[in-house]
């Protein structure tokens, strides 16, 4: 167990006048299951590079165990267990110059044996592959799988791979980026399950039942800086909204006190002018005491504005640390039809491969939320494709009524070209509302006018949030949604949906969402 200290942490990327960092500082221990929070573009994975090494900025950061860094590159071509392991450390290299000393056989060979397996040996070669079989189990793996060559697993299954090496080397501190991404439920259980039995690592993540479950501090990263509580995101996330409400109540609080002082300094400067004309008036007057009541009306005049000046400062420091998740909008509109798709019989097949679906009746209605889970590879995009009309089924038919209106939303963001700006005015969007959008889902107003592709993976997924949001349609189908966006704007989908009478078809993998927001929920794994 060690403290891990960054201090006044600085960091902007070449040619960016805005830093991501700016006199960051907090403390760690080297043995906490840590999580680490915060909206898309605040610098998670920035911070995640600068503590392993991959980025140089100012400030300092002291630790006694080294880090390791995830995802980390695999050859692909190669077995995959061997790829692994020395992707970590030059086992096979180590290996091969071993007994290239030992065939040699002379002093100076056997010399650089004896260092070469010291360096084998101290970074866990022996006894590796045993230790790699064990861990990749743990992760609902099978270890004699580790023939295969690396890419051959799917994404998924290349992940728990990477984090079951990750976890080999002991004395480590291991930085953990999004390890979720591509997991079904049943996989993000079971790496939930296994980053409970583990100590020792930061893990940047979206997903609030692997936060919530695994994680026994919080560190996020917040408009004002880092704040690192005990507890999971659940509990964080509670102190955080009590916290904002408390200076919103102060807020609107010192708002009512500085207009009530107005006032009265508006009050007490006219009945000084008052009093100062006086002396002039009629009649026999004490000039020098209405001269004193009018200065003393005057200074009570001139302190209540500056009390007013430290109200309005006071109020200034408040709410900057304040996180915006303002209600979302969709345009759905009604049909006339009640029932929005029907399938009759669906089967479908790619090529020669068996069938992913066989004989599929289903129907789907108007304002129903219908999930569509199961495992990786057991078709739900392929579903959802057939039901937006991009495929046609191999057999069985699919009814849509005439004129259905539909906005789909793909898993990722790589067909993206132009601004956002400039692909609202393409799809013929109301601009107003879906720049509202993306503002209320926090995206910068500097952003409106940049290349998507230079977006960070989340605020390419709100951007297509926002252009599905902003375009009217009778039936919405999202396919993984939430990847990559921060919990802050999953709750606010969340709420959307759950108050909107939009009929929506979507695939998604947190149990949260899934619980909040699905009126219907359906096992395609189980449609064969």
């Amino acid at each position: 167990m060690a403290v891990i200290q960054v201090k006044d942490l600085r960091f902007a990327y070449e040619g960016s006048a805005q830093e991501v960092f700016s006199g960051l500082s907090f403390n760690m221990d080297s043995a906490w299951r840590l999580g680490l929070v915060g909206r898309n573009g605040r610098g998670k994975t920035t911070l995640l590079r600068l503590l392993a090494g991959e980025l140089r900025g100012a400030g300092q950061v002291h630790s006694a165990v080294p880090f390791d860094l995830f995802p980390f590159p695999v050859p692909g071509q190669r077995p995959a267990g061997q790829a692994l392991l020395d992707a970590l450390a030059p086992y096979t290299e180590w290996e091969a110059g071993m007994e290239a000393c030992l065939k040699a056989g002379t002093p100076g060979a056997l010399a650089q044996y004896a260092d070469l397996e010291h360096r084998y040996a101290l970074h866990g070669g022996y006894g590796a592959r045993g230790r790699l079989m064990k861990e990749v189990a743990l992760l609902g793996l099978d270890p004699e799988a580790l023939v295969r060559p690396f890419d051959s697993f799917s994404p998924g299954e290349q992940a728990r791979l990477k984090l079951a090496a990750l976890f080999l080397r002991e004395g480590r501190f291991l930085l953990i980026d999004e390890p979720t991404n591509h997991l079904d439920l049943q996989g993000r259980d079971r790496m939930a399950g296994y980053l409970k039995g583990k100590s020792g690592f930061l893990i940047a993540s979206h997903d609030r039942d692997i936060l919530n479950e695994v994680c026994t501090h919080t560190l996020a990263l917040e408009r004002q800086g880092a704040r690192l509580v005990a507890g999971n995101y659940a509990s964080y996330r509670e102190d955080k909204r009590r916290e904002d409400e408390h200076e919103r109540d102060r807020h609107d609080s010192l708002l009512a006190e500085i207009s009530r002082l107005g006032r009265s300094a508006r009050e007490k400067a006219a009945w000084s002018d008052r009093v100062e004309a006086g002396k002039t008036g009629q009649g026999p007057v004490d000039r020098g005491y209405v001269g004193h009541q009018s200065a003393r009306m005057m200074k009570r005049a001139r302190s209540i504005q500056g009390r007013i000046q430290r109200q309005i400062e006071e109020k200034e420091g408040l709410l900057r640390n304040l996180e915006y998740a303002s209600p979302l909008k969709i345009q759905a509109v009604p049909h006339p039809s009640r029932t929005l798709l029907r399938f009759e019989g669906v089967s479908f097949r790619y090529g020669e491969g068996a069938p992913l679906f066989a004989g599929l009746d289903l129907a789907l209605h108007q304002g129903e939320r219908l999930a569509l889970s199961g495992p990786n590879g057991a078709g739900k995009t392929t579903l959802l494709k057939l039901m937006e009309g991009a495929l046609s089924p191999t057999s069985g038919s699919v009814w849509r009524p005439r004129g259905l209106s539909v906005s789909t939303l793909p898993q990722t963001g790589a067909h993206l070209r132009g601004s956002p700006r400039a692909l609202a005015l393409e799809r013929g969007l109301d601009l107003t509302l879906f720049l509202t959008l993306l503002r209320k889902f926090d995206l910068p107003r500097e952003a409106f006018d940049q290349e998507a592709g230079s977006l960070s993976l989340g605020q390419r997924k709100k951007l297509m949030l926002s252009l599905s949001l902003a375009q009217p349609a009778h039936l919405y189908l999202w396919d993984e949604p939430l990847n990559d966006i921060d919990p802050e704007s999953r709750e606010q989908v969340e709420e959307l949906l759950a108050g909107a009478s939009a009929s929506l078809v979507f695939i998604e993998h947190e149990r949260t969402f899934l619980r909040r927001v699905a009126t219907r929920e359906i096992e395609v794994g189980g449609l064969r």
